[in-house]
């Protein structure tokens, strides 16, 4: 089990030695500094490095730099030593180096980000995170582990939960049950917009709670989860996201249980867009465009923003047979979401039954185009009405 050593609480970043991994492998550009004084520097600060002597080894990769600019070790063990000194602004700095010499190292992007974490600026830390997750960090298990577990908790601090609770679930594919990660898949799970160091005391049983209800979930036992999710709305039945998170697990397997849940939901919080989403989403899946019309209706006015609304009414609507209002509904939600392969197939459907071809045949393309795309990421196990 990996633990989260380097994840520290909220935005601290690690007070213990960073993940190991290794600097770019990139030969230094040849100079007309002494060879054998560069040589000593960075014999001198290795040594300094392995004996934790911190202030020394970047004292002396400093000066290795200056004799070769693109020497990137330099600037990597520098950034690494600055990030165990918490000195976050100077690590930001010499990661920056290190990411424009060799732009295709993923561990750099992953040190870049902790940084960034580290110093509270999360949109850049998410954004070089996901990059880092992208390009992979070779074969540094602990540091892609701090990282994942960084992007989970900075996606839930921007609602993006189901997103959240796909990259968490990661960790319990690989049986890695630390109470951190138990932590962030809860608040994810329970929908609030908040890192783990901002979750109020008395609510942080309710977090624990519904973190190992998803983590047995993602492990797909089906049996434990059932259990953790009642014991969750038994013990929390007046709770905000608490019987949506149980509709959801039930959906695949009990979905009359899951509609009765969501409509729970719905009394403890009125108007609740993505109950009412998945109540429409549910009666789609059904056929039942009738039934699910009302529902997507009102999920639409409590949350015009949200994407899968418009999906859903769209959907709604063609099987009704209101083709043009279908398509207006449809092309809303490609313009808060252009990169959504189920926007566009629903569309393409829509602009068929509508005969107007070329628009359709546009449409199937793009999202064959997408498709392809999404295809290459897991669906997060909470997704409303696909992607």
């Amino acid at each position: 089990m990996v633990l989260l050593t380097c994840a520290g609480l909220g935005a601290q970043a690690p007070k213990s030695a960073p993940p190991k991994s290794a600097p770019p492998r990139k030969a230094p550009a040849a100079t007309k500094a002494d060879p054998a004084e560069f040589d000593r520097l960075v014999e001198a600060a290795t040594e300094a490095r392995r004996a934790e002597n911190w202030d020394e080894a970047i004292a002396l990769y400093q000066k290795a730099v200056k004799l070769k600019p693109t020497y990137v070790e330099g600037y990597w063990y520098q950034g690494t030593s600055y990030y165990t000194l918490e000195k976050f602004t100077e690590c930001q700095q010499q990661f920056r180096t290190v990411t424009k010499l060799a732009p295709k190292n993923g561990a750099a992007y992953a040190f870049l980000g902790l940084c960034e974490f580290g110093l509270k600026d999360y949109d850049r830390s998410l954004q070089h995170l996901l990059q880092s997750r992208m390009l992979g960090v070779g074969d540094t298990p602990d540091l892609g582990s701090v990282a994942r577990y960084h992007a989970g908790v900075l996606m839930t601090r921007i609602e993006q939960y189901e997103q959240a609770l796909e990259t968490l679930g990661e960790f319990a594919s690989e049986g890695d049950d630390n109470p951190r990660i138990i932590e962030a898949m809860g608040i994810a799970t329970l929908r609030m917009p908040m890192l783990p160091i901002e979750v109020p005391a008395d609510r942080r049983e309710r977090v624990l709670m519904a973190g190992r209800a998803s983590y047995m979930m993602a492990t797909r036992n089906t049996a434990a989860a059932e259990k953790a999710f009642e014991a969750l709305v038994s013990r929390y039945p007046e709770a905000p996201n608490v019987h949506y998170a149980n509709g959801v697990f039930l959906l695949q397997e009990q979905p009359d249980k899951a509609i009765e849940e969501f409509k729970r939901e719905l009394d403890v919080q009125p108007g609740h867009p993505w109950s009412l989403m998945q109540i429409g989403f549910e009666y789609l899946k059904r056929g039942d465009g009738a039934a699910a019309l009302p529902w997507a209706q009102q999920a639409v006015a409590a949350a015009p923003s949200a994407f899968p609304a418009h999906k859903a009414l769209g959907q709604a609507l063609l099987e009704t047979g209101d083709v043009d209002g279908a398509i207006k509904e449809l092309l809303v939600g490609i313009k808060l979401a252009p990169e959504s392969p189920g926007l566009h197939f629903q569309l393409a459907r829509a602009y068929q039954r509508s005969g107007k071809l070329d628009e359709a045949t546009r449409e199937r393309n793009e999202f064959t185009r997408l498709d392809r795309l999404a295809r290459t990421q897991r669906s997060g196990a909470q997704s409303v009405g696909g992607r």
